[in-house]
């Protein structure tokens, strides 16, 4: 029994925990001792009637193990023996306690430092009962399970920072064996929490497994008086972080009592335990390390902050509160971390050009780490740069080109982090005809002069329409060269695009057929695919994102070009030497709006038109570190409204994601948002007035972003294979435009969301599951995450138990090897590898015909392939995606199998290592398991292994959300 003090038991673990193989050698050892040990227990139980002490057991079992030479074993197993005695010790002081509390029978056998330095003994009757509550109403939680896992490893000494961790960690590990867990974490976490800020925490001991609220919704005393103490604490909070310049004197300005009495401590108990650990850690307001705001306070600072314009501020802050607190829509992290504050930097993204001047690149490497310092994603377009090799007029020399500023960029984001709670981030954009491309393109390798290497930052190529139609004839094998240019002779390549690009293009490659060009190189334009692809697989940079659709579609056409994109490639801004384009962000979260049978539409059209106020008052609010950020973001006033949780709701609706009707529902999704979006924006326009360039905009030229598809493909001569369909009545938003104009240039973009999903306790952005279990990592440290909905299934089933988790573990989260699932739930829970790249691709372009930016797009591939690689980012190009973003492949974090009996689930089957998704739509592209063919593109490497090529949740990508 695992349960017990089963010495042989014991010993069989700590021989597999050690990592050996359970080979016929190993399980004859453990035959041995078990009946070496077996005969020294009958000897002496014939001796003492049959009472053999638990410490006699172990002594003969450490004495066999070192007779049989496993000398390893047995000093784990000694280790294992000290534990287990700490451990008996204090559960007899808690039986004690338990039968007679008062008597002082129990005698402590571990003490706790206290904050004074003094040491008291452990209170094991206390450590129960903080478990029990933690473990309130959840009845798949056993307490006396955490219990035993907390006194095996609690030491003399410890310290109540330490315990109060150790608490933490014993439902943590749990996790896997039952999602429930994460709420007992939870609860462990918001006690420490609700310690440092408000001194107290909720008593239910005189309410044992009752809710907190009764039938009639009134709150049970012991937490009814809880949530007295929790509002009234709020002033002294707000109070404190004014005394010590962390909180906006504005904000005591507020009727703190009115503030006060809208806030919903219950809402806490919604956090999921990773979202409650994150918030601790990285967005709760602290002092001197110890935290001076609760969740609640939490949201509802980021709420004042937000309404401080606003006429009614109290009113207001308390609608925006609802959204957030409900987790029906969360703000960008720089705006959660910043407002309310003395120093409101709210905004996600800054995008930059830099110039081919020496005083202005340098300048530009200053704004980045000013703008850095307070939370902002940087996205710097570096393709004005002259080339290596290029006449530098004023001394005579030659340039060593953009590779050494590079590097300075680089080490100046790793030098100005983002305010010491994240790493500075920043990507740098390039056109694909500079003729410094190749060079680029190796900057993430991990090989070669590490001088001219920029291992932190982030790169993307900014790819004409022109390029890939000759990367298509080239693969087609017709004649197909591609030709890179210095910037400095053909300087207004940079701002022309679509056929005035293709245009002009043509002409330069006619001047260097002349020899009217200094500098210039050709290069077959399949061959420099290839490379760009091998580039992308073997460092995962730099990332594909296209220069045409990504301005034929700019409602700002008028105004400006888009040369670049953001950190995460969402956001489509102009930017000029005048203008750093600026963004902010939020998202609605989906999991929070879905019914079993549907979206709840009513409620989605509200959060959208309170969230769409909540973004543009940003603008208002912000705090700008540059000159230009103030002049681009107050004159053209974008936002970019964004999603996440959709995996969620397709869960909800029990729709597989490579399904023909998850992807309409993602069509009619992105249609709902961006009609109601777009109408949010007119309402505010004739309250607030238009945005400052809105005359001459398509907007103003009654063009909508559904409109603009066709610009596209007309610039293609029709080459754009994106889906039209309209299903709402869009007469009212035309209407709405034409009266009362746009407060807002951009409305609408989809960010990753990494962090703030974390929160809302939601599935990524518009990701489909990852795996259905796996170690996720961030700043906080590494998480446990199970799929709760598969969980759930399994258990209704009547088949989640020990061996159904041991078999998640072996096969990394996929359910296809485990033949006790049904196939129906095998559909459903398909991971991120299993769907066809194509079901994905189509449902993101389904989106993209609706939004007026970006989409952050993650690709994934199980199997890669050189053609596989080639026809999925050739798809996105000819389905109008504007820009993509990492490309995943297997083999990122593993879940620990040292636990798992690897024999008994057999070798890994073949079709696991070339698997075909079981996708039934949107077949015209392969699959991205095919495998490779003799006819197919060959890459830079012979052979493309399953490797990592990102992490899950690489943390210095955080910066847009």
């Amino acid at each position: 029994n695992p349960h017990q003090d089963s010495a042989v038991y014991a010993t069989a673990e700590q021989r597999i925990g050690a990592g050996d193989p359970l080979d016929s050698a190993t399980v004859a050892t453990i035959e041995r001792v078990t009946e070496a040990v077996a005969a020294e227990i009958g000897y002496l139980a014939h001796r003492s009637d049959g009472i053999v002490d638990v410490e006699k057991v172990q002594d003969f079992t450490e004495t066999e193990l070192m007779q049989a030479g496993e000398f390893r074993v047995a000093r784990r197993y000694i280790v294992y023996r000290e534990e287990r005695t700490r451990a008996r010790a204090l559960r007899s002081d808690l039986d004690d306690a338990g039968s007679d509390r008062g008597s002082g029978s129990g005698v402590a056998r571990l003490t706790m430092r206290q904050a004074d330095g003094l040491s008291v003994p452990i209170d094991p009757h206390h450590l129960r009962h903080r478990l029990f509550q933690a473990c309130h109403g959840l009845a798949e939680c056993s307490a006396s399970l955490l219990l035993d896992d907390l006194l095996a490893s609690l030491y003399d000494g410890i310290t109540i920072e330490e315990l109060e961790r150790a608490m933490v960690m014993v439902a943590r590990q749990r996790i896997e064996r039952d999602p429930a867990y994460g709420q007992a974490a939870t609860r462990l976490v918001l006690d420490i929490i609700y310690r440092e800020a408000i001194g107290q925490v909720p008593d239910l001991s005189l309410e044992p497994e009752m809710p907190l609220f009764d039938r009639g919704g009134q709150p049970r005393a012991g937490w009814q008086r809880f949530e007295e103490a929790y509002r009234a604490g709020l002033g002294a909070a707000i109070q404190t972080g004014v005394d010590n310049k962390r909180i906006d004197p504005a904000l005591l300005t507020f009727d703190l009592d009115r503030i006060a009495s809208a806030i919903k401590p219950d809402r806490d108990r919604g956090f999921q335990y990773l979202g409650v650990q994150t918030v601790y850690d990285r967005y709760l307001i602290h002092v001197d390390g110890r935290r001076i705001e609760t969740p609640q306070y939490f949201w509802m600072r980021v709420e004042m902050g937000l309404a401080l314009n606003e006429d009614d501020r109290e009113a207001r802050a308390i609608e925006f509160y609802e959204l957030l607190s409900t987790f029906r829509f969360v703000s960008a992290t720089p705006t959660l971390f910043n407002a309310g504050t003395p120093h409101p930097q709210l905004s996600s993204c800054y995008l930059t050009s830099v110039d081919d001047d020496l005083h202005h690149i340098f300048k530009c490497v200053q704004d980045n780490a000013k703008l850095s310092k307070w939370a902002g994603g940087l996205g710097n377009d570096w393709t004005r740069g002259r080339a290596t090799g290029a006449r530098i007029h004023g001394t005579n020399g030659k340039s060593q080109g953009i590779v050494p500023i590079l590097k300075v960029a680089n080490d100046a984001a790793l030098a100005v982090n983002q305010g010491g709670k994240r790493k500075g981030a920043v990507c740098a954009y390039l056109e694909t005809w500079h003729l410094d491309l190749e060079e680029f393109l190796e900057l993430r390798k991990n090989t070669g002069d590490d001088r001219r290497r920029t291992h932190d930052m982030h790169t993307a190529h900014w790819i004409p329409d022109l390029f890939m139609q000759r990367v298509q004839d080239g693969l087609a094998g017709e004649p197909a060269k591609w030709t890179l240019f210095s910037p400095n002779e053909v300087p207004d390549l940079h701002d022309l695009y679509g056929e005035a690009f293709n245009a002009r293009y043509a002409e330069y490659e006619a001047m260097a057929d002349r020899g009217e060009l200094r500098q210039f190189r050709r290069v077959e334009a399949a061959d420099l695919w290839r490379k760009m692809l091998s580039m992308v697989f073997e460092t995962g940079h730099p990332w594909l994102t296209f220069k045409d659709p990504s301005n034929l579609r700019s409602p700002q056409d008028h105004a400006g070009v888009v040369h670049n994109s953001n950190l995460c490639t969402e956001i489509l801004l102009n930017t000029s030497n005048d203008e750093t384009a600026v963004c902010n962000l939020g998202s609605i979260n989906l999991k929070a709006h879905t019914t079993t049978a549907d979206l709840d539409r009513e409620q989605l059209a509200s959060t959208i038109r309170t969230a769409v106020r909540m973004l543009d008052n940003v603008i208002d609010i912000n705090y700008y570190p540059t000159a230009e950020a103030r002049t681009a973001n107050t004159r053209h006033r974008p936002i970019g409204l964004g999603l996440m949780g959709f995996q969620d709701a397709l869960y909800a609706m029990r729709l597989p994601y490579a399904s023909e009707r998850a992807v309409e529902f993602a069509d009619e999704l992105g249609e709902f948002i961006g009609y109601h979006a777009i109408l949010a924006s007119t309402k505010l326009a004739a309250e607030r007035g238009r945005y400052g360039s809105y005359e001459g905009s398509k907007w103003d030229r009654g063009l909508l972003p559904i409109d603009t598809v066709e610009l596209v493909r007309e610039a293609r001569g029709g080459a754009l294979e994106m889906d039209t369909t309209r299903r709402m009545d869009w007469a009212p938003v035309y209407e709405a435009v034409a009266a009362h104009g746009m407060r807002n240039s951009n409305v609408m973009a989809i960010a990753p969301t990494a962090t703030i999903s974390n929160i809302a306790g939601c599935t990524q952005s518009i990701e489909p599951t990852y795996r259905n279990l796996f170690v996720k990592s961030n700043l906080s440290g590494d998480f446990t995450v199970i799929n709760e909905y598969l969980v759930a299934d399994l258990k209704r089933l009547d088949i989640w138990d020990d061996q159904m988790l041991d078999e998640l573990k072996y096969h990394d989260g996929d359910l296809g090897p485990i033949s006790r699932i049904p196939d129906g739930l095998k559909r459903l829970y398909q991971t991120a590898f299993e769907i066809d790249p194509a079901a994905l691709i189509e449902a993101t372009s389904r989106r993209q015909k609706w939004i007026d930016m970006g989409i952050s797009l993650n690709l994934y591939l199980g199997a890669p392939s050189g053609k596989a690689l080639s026809d999925m980012y050739q798809l996105c190009w000819r389905k109008g995606l504007k820009t993509t973003y990492y490309l995943r492949s297997r083999a990122a974090t593993q879940v620990e199998k040292s636990s798992v009996d690897v024999n008994k689930h057999g070798a890994q089957p073949k079709w696991m290592k070339n698997r075909s998704a079981t996708s039934d739509v949107f077949l015209a592209s392969p699959t991205a398991a095919t495998e490779a063919s003799e006819a197919e593109p060959k890459l830079a490497v012979a052979d493309l292994p399953a490797q990592r090529t990102c992490s899950v949740d690489d943390p210095s990508c955080e910066a847009c959300q």
